[in-house]
């Protein structure tokens, strides 16, 4: 193994860096994105059971906010319950926007690595032919084993550049997909608080 990469020439250092970095969001996100860590079930029957026992208070409020990111939704959506349905769908809105903001975090890294991963081959490759075209310059094409290095430094990058490129494309697209539906259920299940608190009030203005 090593001598491959020591075969690829210097272009093979940050590629191999690259499917470090690579590797290491797609374990962290995946393991910060588990639906029991962002969404957990028992979440908003809990709330609605401190709601409905009169239990609801600031402390709790601040508690679900550290719980979770979709306790930090809730917790910003109860803050403003008391001031009418629209000011607490936009707060949680807002909070919303924010677990975007961090679910999402390192994405765009992965993305980028990505797009360079099979650009910084091409280059490698490049960088070989031109080895091999100089060599042909300075010794003619008798010596098959010089040229012979030239060709696969070449392939060498080549290779190792889409190798990253291709499991990076898979998993930053896996990981989006992940995020846009736990966004959708943490919307739905915001949804049901406002109207099942908004409902309960309006029944009791009558």
């Amino acid at each position: 193994m090593f001598e491959i990469i020591k075969a690829g020439g210097l272009l093979m250092l940050p590629i191999l860096l690259s499917s470090v970095i690579a590797m290491a969001i797609i374990v962290e996100r995946y393991w910060t994105l588990r639906v029991s860590k962002v969404r957990p079930k028992d979440q908003l029957p809990q709330v609605w059971l401190w709601i409905k026992n009169h239990e609801l208070d600031s402390t709790k409020i601040k508690e679900l906010a550290q719980s979770s990111l979709f306790g930090f939704v809730l917790a910003a959506g109860l803050r403003t319950s008391k001031h009418g349905r629209e000011a607490m769908k936009d707060a949680i809105q807002e909070a919303g926007n924010h677990a975007a903001h961090e679910m999402e975090k390192f994405l765009s890294t992965l993305g980028t690595i990505a797009a360079i991963s099979p650009l910084m081959g091409l280059l490698g490759t490049v960088l070989g032919m031109v080895d091999v075209f100089s060599d042909i310059m300075l010794q003619g094409t008798g010596n098959t084993a010089v040229l012979a290095g030239g060709i696969s430094k070449a392939l060498i990058t080549t290779a190792a550049g889409l190798s990253v490129a291709i499991p990076a494309v898979a998993f930053h697209r896996s990981l989006t997909r992940k995020v846009d539906e736990l966004l959708v259920l943490m919307e739905q299940d915001s949804t049901k608080l406002v109207d099942a608190i908004h409902a309960d009030t309006a029944k009791d203005k009558k």
